[in-house]
């Protein structure tokens, strides 16, 4: 009897002394899992804009990012731009696409001398990867605000298919570059911000030779497009 209780307590201790051992290796992972996640939360989460949360986000966004001014890169010269406040919706999306860098490397692909340059797409396949993730989204066609097309107002195209209320085209905008203005566009287009330098540099790129659809023979790239303090 005495053999089988001496036998039984050392099993007991080697069991114990195993369990010893073994509480050691998971403090050493719950460290690493506490550096795995530290590394996770750091990275940016994979978030798309769609129609559904496109209002709620820039109204958000309006509130945090306040710049109003921008300055197109291209190689016929700097364009700079004041963005309007009262079209805030527009305003904050053409802000967020800048600080996304979406517009570096687009290209102004419609071009009509003495009515419009338009901006923001490209036959680059790298400009539909930047949209997708970016997300697919249109923005209210905001016309009411008491701006007209006049030469060197910023408005945004409207989507051409499907698109009843004249909603905005979030990527692209274009450029009035029509002497005394192209007032048969007011009220279909959004107008959200005016040229205050380079209009020089509009009419060298509206002066360009293009094809029958428009777009330039040669492409006229955007180089950047930058937030200006």
């Amino acid at each position: 009897m005495r053999i089988f209780i001496l036998l039984f307590l050392s099993f007991v201790l080697i069991c114990c002394e195993g369990k010893k051992t073994n509480t050691i290796n998971p403090k050493k992972n719950d460290s690493a899992s506490v550096i795995e996640k530290s590394i996770l939360d750091k990275k940016e989460p994979n978030f798309l804009l769609n129609d559904t949360n496109v209002m709620e986000f820039f109204l958000d966004y309006d509130q945090k990012n306040k710049e109003d001014k921008v300055r197109i890169t291209t190689d016929f010269g700097t364009i700079d731009i004041h963005l309007f406040e009262a079209t805030k919706f527009h305003r904050s999306n053409f802000i967020y696409l800048t600080k996304k860098q979406y517009f570096d490397g687009t290209q102004f692909y419609r071009v009509i001398q003495n009515f419009v340059i338009q901006g923001g797409n490209s036959d680059d396949r790298q400009t539909s990867i930047k949209r997708r993730n970016i997300g697919k989204y249109l923005l209210p066609n905001d016309y009411d605000k008491g701006f007209k097309h006049d030469r060197g107002m910023l408005s945004m195209p409207s989507k051409n298919i499907e698109n009843p209320y004249k909603k905005a085209s979030p990527f692209e905008f274009f450029i009035v570059q029509q002497q005394g203005g192209a007032h048969h566009l007011d009220g279909d287009y959004t107008i959200f911000g005016k040229v205050i330098r380079g209009m020089e540099v509009v009419d060298k790129i509206a002066a360009v030779p293009t094809d029958t659809s428009d777009w330039p023979l040669q492409n006229v790239y955007i180089r950047k497009i930058e937030i200006l303090k």
